[in-house]
């Protein structure tokens, strides 16, 4: 799915609550997160949920960085946002993520407005977390950001 089918399908979903458990339902379909990846290494800190991520990094057709990520949390709900940023930022080049603010896209499908303070703060903080990735990605790679 890209991005833009999940905004449209956000579009569709009239109230909150299918809005919700559409997260909800994005969640289920998460690529697995090995249980060895459920580590410290990956949590993403700022979370109020427990909340990992890997991160794999391939080389493009161009030989810069290329940026795939598999997430997991113990929440339902955590789990679908996890969906949404991976939509957003897994499969992409570095440059790309790090370019990428997420904000347009969440006031798009109405999270700026509906999750609580605690679940916005957890939800940068998987962004943040992505964009850091990417940057150490880049800078492995003897590239700068652009």
């Amino acid at each position: 799915m890209t991005i833009d089918e999940l905004i449209d399908d956000f579009a569709y979903l009239e109230d909150w609550e299918d809005r919700y458990r559409y997260v909800i339902e994005l969640g289920k379909d998460l690529e697995p997160l090995a249980d060895e990846d459920h580590s410290d290494a990956n949590k993403v800190k700022g979370c109020v949920s427990q909340v990992w991520l890997r991160t794999d990094v391939s080389k493009g057709d161009d030989g810069a960085p290329v940026l795939h990520f598999t997430g997991d949390s113990d929440a339902h709900i955590v789990r679908g946002l996890i969906a949404i940023v991976l939509t957003l930022y897994s499969d992409r080049p570095a440059r790309e993520i790090v370019a990428t603010g997420p904000d347009d896209t969440f006031s798009k499908i109405g999270l700026d407005e509906h999750l609580s303070p605690q679940r916005s703060n957890g939800l940068h903080a998987m962004v943040q977390r992505i964009q850091n990735d990417a940057a150490s990605a880049l800078s492995d790679a003897g590239l700068a950001p652009a």
